[in-house]
């Protein structure tokens, strides 16, 4: 770049992303959706349909982003709640983002917050193709119980073995001149795993903690 000044940068700065890199992840949105009932929010989960990806698993609505559908990854978390629990988009209203959260397999997850106008499960038409059952839990109820946590390790793999037991290099660490001990797996460190055993389901991974930080952004504000 020609004639780089302080003030290029500065302006290119302003509009650095919150994630750096972001589009070389599977960017996904899901929405933390809020029913008010008898005066009380509960968190709305998902329990995933067994024969789709992540199966049986318990989450909140969302998915990938589509930059063909969507407009932004808010719009991501409306359309594919719209889509999965059979409502209109008028009886969702996004109240404010969480943030964004970056797993160790390579996936962002831009969480909203929202409140979904709606009396009773009964209200909704699940795709039965994405979704098993919803049910609904107290948000009271992650203040009162501390999720247990678990850990499990992350190793770098420079290199592996297909089907057919030949080596695949995915890191040339000889022909870059990079230091001999990247030829081998090396310890990433660990991942933190949150389990919360809820009355209905197991809820965990990637959901546990977005109730975990949905709680903790609370607890801070009182």
């Amino acid at each position: 770049m020609n004639n780089l000044t302080l003030e290029n940068i500065t302006l290119a700065l302003t509009n650095s992303p919150e994630v750096l890199g972001k589009d070389k992840y599977f960017n996904s949105a899901v929405l933390v959706p809020l029913v008010l009932i008898e005066d009380k929010f509960h968190f709305l989960f998902e329990k995933r349909a067994n024969h789709i990806r992540q199966g049986g698993e318990v989450s909140f609505p969302g998915g990938e982003f589509d930059n063909k559908k969507d407009q932004g990854l808010r719009h991501t978390a409306i359309r594919e709640t719209s889509e999965e629990l059979g409502l209109t988009s008028d009886k969702i209203k996004i109240i404010g983002k969480l943030g964004t959260l970056v797993a160790p397999m390579g996936v962002t997850v831009d969480a909203f917050v929202g409140v979904v106008s709606i009396k009773s499960l009964d209200e909704l038409s699940i795709d039965i193709n994405e979704v098993e059952k919803v049910f609904l839990v107290p948000v009271d109820y992650f203040f009162k119980k501390k999720p247990e946590e678990y850990t499990v390790k992350l190793e770098v793999h420079p290199s592996y073995k297909d089907e057919d037991g030949k080596m695949v290099e995915l890191l040339p660490v000889q022909k870059l001149g990079l230091p001999a001990r990247y030829s081998k797996p090396w310890k990433n460190g660990f991942h933190r795993i949150l389990v919360y055993n809820s009355t209905e389901e197991v809820i965990w991974g990637i959901t546990a903690e977005i109730v975990f930080e949905f709680c903790r952004m609370i607890n801070s504000s009182r």
